[in-house]
Protein backbone atom coordinates (compact mmCIF):
# COMPACT_ATOMS: atom_id res chain seq x y z
CA UNK A 1 0.00 0.00 0.00
CA UNK A 2 1.17 3.52 -0.71
CA UNK A 3 2.29 5.87 1.83
CA UNK A 4 0.44 8.46 1.19
CA UNK A 5 -3.09 6.42 1.40
CA UNK A 6 -2.45 5.49 5.22
CA UNK A 7 -1.39 8.93 5.54
CA UNK A 8 -5.20 10.53 4.22
CA UNK A 9 -6.83 8.39 6.25
CA UNK A 10 -5.22 9.03 9.54
CA UNK A 11 -5.28 13.23 8.46
CA UNK A 12 -9.34 12.52 7.40
CA UNK A 13 -10.08 10.34 10.78
CA UNK A 14 -8.05 12.90 12.93
CA UNK A 15 -11.44 15.26 13.97
CA UNK A 16 -14.23 12.48 13.90
CA UNK A 17 -11.74 10.37 16.06
CA UNK A 18 -11.33 12.84 18.81
CA UNK A 19 -14.81 13.62 18.77
CA UNK A 20 -15.25 9.95 19.73
CA UNK A 21 -12.74 9.00 22.25
CA UNK A 22 -12.18 12.17 23.98
CA UNK A 23 -16.10 12.87 24.38
CA UNK A 24 -18.36 10.80 25.47
CA UNK A 25 -21.69 10.44 23.46
CA UNK A 26 -24.90 12.49 24.65
CA UNK A 27 -26.41 9.05 25.97
CA UNK A 28 -22.88 7.72 27.13
CA UNK A 29 -22.83 10.80 29.57
CA UNK A 30 -26.58 10.75 30.37
CA UNK A 31 -26.05 7.14 31.59
CA UNK A 32 -22.93 8.10 33.45
CA UNK A 33 -25.11 10.83 35.41
CA UNK A 34 -27.91 8.47 36.20
CA UNK A 35 -25.65 6.11 37.73
CA UNK A 36 -24.75 8.64 40.32
CA UNK A 37 -28.10 8.63 41.83
CA UNK A 38 -27.92 5.42 43.36
CA UNK A 39 -27.15 6.56 46.79
CA UNK A 40 -25.08 3.76 48.45
CA UNK A 41 -26.75 2.65 51.61
CA UNK A 42 -25.78 3.92 55.31
CA UNK A 43 -23.83 2.20 57.97
CA UNK A 44 -21.62 0.79 55.35
CA UNK A 45 -17.79 1.03 56.36
CA UNK A 46 -16.58 -0.18 52.94
CA UNK A 47 -17.86 -1.05 49.53
CA UNK A 48 -16.02 -2.70 46.19
CA UNK A 49 -17.33 -0.22 43.72
CA UNK A 50 -15.98 2.26 45.38
CA UNK A 51 -18.96 4.66 46.26
CA UNK A 52 -18.53 6.18 50.28
CA UNK A 53 -21.68 5.15 52.02
CA UNK A 54 -24.29 8.12 53.00
CA UNK A 55 -24.86 8.37 56.64
CA UNK A 56 -28.20 7.39 57.68
CA UNK A 57 -29.15 10.84 58.79
CA UNK A 58 -28.95 12.07 55.06
CA UNK A 59 -29.47 9.11 53.30
CA UNK A 60 -33.12 9.19 52.86
CA UNK A 61 -33.44 13.04 51.78
CA UNK A 62 -30.63 12.61 49.59
CA UNK A 63 -32.12 9.93 47.26
CA UNK A 64 -35.20 11.65 47.36
CA UNK A 65 -33.41 14.68 45.98
CA UNK A 66 -31.51 12.75 43.59
CA UNK A 67 -35.32 11.07 42.48
CA UNK A 68 -36.54 14.16 42.17
CA UNK A 69 -33.78 15.81 40.10
CA UNK A 70 -33.91 12.57 37.67
CA UNK A 71 -37.36 13.11 36.83
CA UNK A 72 -37.34 17.01 36.42
CA UNK A 73 -34.24 19.11 37.07
CA UNK A 74 -35.48 22.31 38.27
CA UNK A 75 -37.37 20.76 41.24
CA UNK A 76 -34.21 19.06 41.84
CA UNK A 77 -32.36 22.65 42.40
CA UNK A 78 -35.62 23.40 44.18
CA UNK A 79 -35.38 20.18 46.01
CA UNK A 80 -31.81 20.92 47.04
CA UNK A 81 -31.77 24.64 47.75
CA UNK A 82 -34.74 24.16 50.30
CA UNK A 83 -32.66 21.20 51.88
CA UNK A 84 -29.70 23.02 51.63
CA UNK A 85 -31.07 25.58 53.83
CA UNK A 86 -32.84 23.11 56.82
CA UNK A 87 -29.18 21.69 57.10
CA UNK A 88 -28.74 19.43 54.31
CA UNK A 89 -24.50 19.77 54.77
CA UNK A 90 -22.44 19.09 51.59
CA UNK A 91 -24.90 16.57 50.13
CA UNK A 92 -27.58 18.60 49.24
CA UNK A 93 -25.30 20.77 47.12
CA UNK A 94 -24.31 17.63 45.80
CA UNK A 95 -27.46 17.13 44.54
CA UNK A 96 -27.61 20.69 43.50
CA UNK A 97 -25.00 19.63 40.89
CA UNK A 98 -26.14 16.50 39.99
CA UNK A 99 -29.54 18.36 39.15
CA UNK A 100 -27.90 21.17 37.08
CA UNK A 101 -25.60 17.99 35.12
CA UNK A 102 -29.19 16.39 34.38
CA UNK A 103 -30.05 19.34 32.54
CA UNK A 104 -26.50 19.78 30.75
CA UNK A 105 -26.22 23.62 32.71
CA UNK A 106 -22.22 22.64 32.96
CA UNK A 107 -21.53 25.94 34.46
CA UNK A 108 -23.95 26.19 37.67
CA UNK A 109 -23.13 22.19 37.96
CA UNK A 110 -19.38 23.16 38.07
CA UNK A 111 -20.22 25.57 41.02
CA UNK A 112 -22.40 23.32 43.15
CA UNK A 113 -20.19 20.21 43.01
CA UNK A 114 -17.23 23.10 43.68
CA UNK A 115 -18.72 24.40 46.69
CA UNK A 116 -20.60 20.86 48.03
CA UNK A 117 -16.54 19.44 47.94
CA UNK A 118 -15.22 22.75 49.84
CA UNK A 119 -18.29 21.95 52.23
CA UNK A 120 -17.00 18.23 52.74
CA UNK A 121 -13.72 18.97 53.10
CA UNK A 122 -14.33 21.74 56.07
CA UNK A 123 -15.95 19.44 57.66
CA UNK A 124 -13.04 16.40 57.71
CA UNK A 125 -14.67 13.96 54.45
CA UNK A 126 -11.73 14.10 52.61
CA UNK A 127 -12.58 10.99 50.52
CA UNK A 128 -16.10 12.67 49.59
CA UNK A 129 -14.34 16.41 48.66
CA UNK A 130 -11.94 14.09 46.08
CA UNK A 131 -15.29 12.90 44.89
CA UNK A 132 -17.05 15.92 44.70
CA UNK A 133 -13.94 17.75 42.78
CA UNK A 134 -13.79 15.02 40.17
CA UNK A 135 -17.64 15.74 39.56
CA UNK A 136 -16.66 18.94 38.58
CA UNK A 137 -14.12 18.14 36.78
CA UNK A 138 -16.46 16.18 34.67
CA UNK A 139 -18.80 18.61 34.15
CA UNK A 140 -16.19 20.96 33.21
CA UNK A 141 -14.79 18.43 30.88
CA UNK A 142 -18.28 18.03 29.47
CA UNK A 143 -18.64 22.05 29.02
CA UNK A 144 -15.80 21.96 27.44
CA UNK A 145 -13.37 23.72 29.58
CA UNK A 146 -10.38 21.42 29.42
CA UNK A 147 -8.03 23.71 31.54
CA UNK A 148 -11.02 23.90 34.56
CA UNK A 149 -11.53 20.09 34.18
CA UNK A 150 -7.87 19.52 34.77
CA UNK A 151 -7.59 21.85 37.48
CA UNK A 152 -10.51 20.04 39.19
CA UNK A 153 -9.30 16.59 38.88
CA UNK A 154 -5.31 17.72 40.12
CA UNK A 155 -7.70 19.15 43.23
CA UNK A 156 -9.64 15.48 43.56
CA UNK A 157 -6.03 13.22 43.40
CA UNK A 158 -4.76 15.90 46.08
CA UNK A 159 -7.11 14.97 48.79
CA UNK A 160 -5.73 11.68 48.39
CA UNK A 161 -7.79 9.33 46.92
CA UNK A 162 -7.04 5.18 48.18
CA UNK A 163 -5.50 3.00 45.50
CA UNK A 164 -7.75 1.24 42.93
CA UNK A 165 -10.40 1.89 40.45
CA UNK A 166 -11.75 5.36 41.61
CA UNK A 167 -8.32 6.75 41.64
CA UNK A 168 -7.75 5.39 38.38
CA UNK A 169 -10.99 6.99 36.61
CA UNK A 170 -10.02 10.18 37.76
CA UNK A 171 -6.60 9.82 36.12
CA UNK A 172 -7.92 9.25 33.23
CA UNK A 173 -10.50 11.68 33.29
CA UNK A 174 -7.40 14.12 34.27
CA UNK A 175 -5.86 12.31 30.72
CA UNK A 176 -8.60 13.25 28.96
CA UNK A 177 -8.56 17.12 29.45
CA UNK A 178 -4.95 16.89 28.87
CA UNK A 179 -4.88 15.70 25.42
CA UNK A 180 -7.83 17.91 24.78
CA UNK A 181 -5.05 20.59 25.70
CA UNK A 182 -2.23 19.42 24.00
CA UNK A 183 -0.11 18.09 26.62
CA UNK A 184 0.43 14.76 25.66
CA UNK A 185 3.25 14.32 28.10
CA UNK A 186 0.96 14.65 31.26
CA UNK A 187 -1.44 12.73 29.70
CA UNK A 188 0.85 9.68 29.23
CA UNK A 189 1.86 9.84 32.59
CA UNK A 190 -1.65 9.73 34.05
CA UNK A 191 -3.08 6.93 31.30
CA UNK A 192 -0.04 4.78 32.97
CA UNK A 193 -1.55 5.05 36.46
CA UNK A 194 -4.79 4.74 35.32
CA UNK A 195 -4.20 1.24 33.28
CA UNK A 196 -2.80 0.52 36.44
CA UNK A 197 -5.33 1.41 38.76
CA UNK A 198 -8.41 0.53 36.67
CA UNK A 199 -6.69 -2.29 34.32
CA UNK A 200 -10.79 -3.16 33.24
CA UNK A 201 -11.66 0.03 31.52
CA UNK A 202 -11.76 -0.46 27.76
CA UNK A 203 -11.51 3.84 28.02
CA UNK A 204 -7.91 3.42 29.62
CA UNK A 205 -6.68 1.12 26.90
CA UNK A 206 -8.37 3.12 24.10
CA UNK A 207 -6.97 5.98 25.15
CA UNK A 208 -3.21 4.65 25.71
CA UNK A 209 -3.54 3.01 21.98
CA UNK A 210 -4.53 6.67 20.43
CA UNK A 211 -1.56 8.48 22.15
CA UNK A 212 1.03 5.80 21.15
CA UNK A 213 -0.38 5.66 17.42
CA UNK A 214 -0.22 9.40 17.20
CA UNK A 215 3.47 9.20 19.00
CA UNK A 216 5.08 6.67 16.68
CA UNK A 217 4.94 3.81 19.02
CA UNK A 218 3.13 1.41 16.90
CA UNK A 219 4.00 -1.37 19.25
CA UNK A 220 2.42 -0.20 22.17
CA UNK A 221 -0.49 1.04 20.41
CA UNK A 222 -1.09 -2.50 18.72
CA UNK A 223 -0.86 -4.19 22.30
CA UNK A 224 -3.13 -1.73 23.93
CA UNK A 225 -5.60 -1.72 21.16
CA UNK A 226 -6.02 -5.28 21.20
CA UNK A 227 -6.51 -4.95 25.00
CA UNK A 228 -9.41 -2.63 24.37
CA UNK A 229 -10.98 -4.70 21.80
CA UNK A 230 -10.83 -7.71 24.01
CA UNK A 231 -12.47 -5.31 27.14
CA UNK A 232 -15.02 -3.92 24.67
CA UNK A 233 -15.47 -5.89 21.33
CA UNK A 234 -19.14 -4.01 20.70
CA UNK A 235 -17.81 -0.10 21.05
CA UNK A 236 -17.85 1.51 18.09
CA UNK A 237 -14.65 3.73 19.02
CA UNK A 238 -12.68 1.08 20.05
CA UNK A 239 -13.09 -0.42 16.24
CA UNK A 240 -12.85 2.71 14.98
CA UNK A 241 -9.16 3.08 16.39
CA UNK A 242 -8.52 -0.42 16.13
CA UNK A 243 -8.93 0.37 12.51
CA UNK A 244 -6.62 3.32 11.79
CA UNK A 245 -3.49 1.20 13.80
CA UNK A 246 -4.04 -1.84 11.61
CA UNK A 247 -3.96 1.04 8.56
CA UNK A 248 -0.48 2.12 9.65
CA UNK A 249 1.14 -0.84 10.20
CA UNK A 250 0.13 -2.48 6.67
CA UNK A 251 -2.59 -4.57 8.15
CA UNK A 252 -5.28 -3.64 5.18
CA UNK A 253 -7.51 -6.46 6.01
CA UNK A 254 -7.85 -6.01 9.60
CA UNK A 255 -8.26 -2.07 9.14
CA UNK A 256 -10.93 -3.28 7.08
CA UNK A 257 -13.00 -5.41 9.25
CA UNK A 258 -12.42 -3.24 12.54
CA UNK A 259 -14.05 0.06 10.59
CA UNK A 260 -16.81 -2.28 8.56
CA UNK A 261 -17.33 -3.26 12.74
CA UNK A 262 -17.61 0.28 13.77
CA UNK A 263 -19.94 1.28 10.58
CA UNK A 264 -22.33 -1.32 11.90
CA UNK A 265 -22.03 -0.57 15.69
CA UNK A 266 -22.83 2.86 15.33
CA UNK A 267 -23.91 3.82 11.86
CA UNK A 268 -25.14 7.75 12.42
CA UNK A 269 -22.69 7.76 15.29
CA UNK A 270 -18.85 10.02 14.91
CA UNK A 271 -16.87 6.91 15.11
CA UNK A 272 -19.28 4.71 12.66
CA UNK A 273 -19.03 7.86 9.91
CA UNK A 274 -15.23 8.12 10.74
CA UNK A 275 -15.13 4.79 9.86
CA UNK A 276 -17.15 5.08 6.75
CA UNK A 277 -15.01 7.50 5.14
CA UNK A 278 -11.71 5.33 5.97
CA UNK A 279 -13.48 2.29 4.03
CA UNK A 280 -14.42 4.73 1.22
CA UNK A 281 -10.51 5.53 0.87
CA UNK A 282 -9.44 2.13 0.54
CA UNK A 283 -8.88 0.01 -2.58
CA UNK A 284 -11.90 -2.30 -3.35
CA UNK A 285 -11.17 -5.49 -2.23
CA UNK A 286 -10.98 -8.40 -4.63
CA UNK A 287 -13.28 -10.84 -4.78
CA UNK A 288 -12.40 -14.27 -3.32
CA UNK A 289 -10.84 -16.83 -5.88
Amino acid sequence: MPLFLPLMLLAQAYDPEIEAVMNRSRKEKQAAVESAAAVPPPATPAREDGKIPVPAKFAVPFQACLDQALDDPSAGVAFAEKWRIEGGSFYARHCMGFAFARAERWSPAIIAYEQAAEEAERGGEMAQSARLWAQAGNAALASGDAAKARGDFDAALARGLPDGLEKGEVHLDRARALVALGETDGARDSIDVALTQAPKDPLGWLLSATLARRSGEMSLAKAHIARAVQLSPDDASVALEEGNIAILTDHEDIARSAWQRAMKLEPDGAAGKAASDNLSRLPAAMPPG
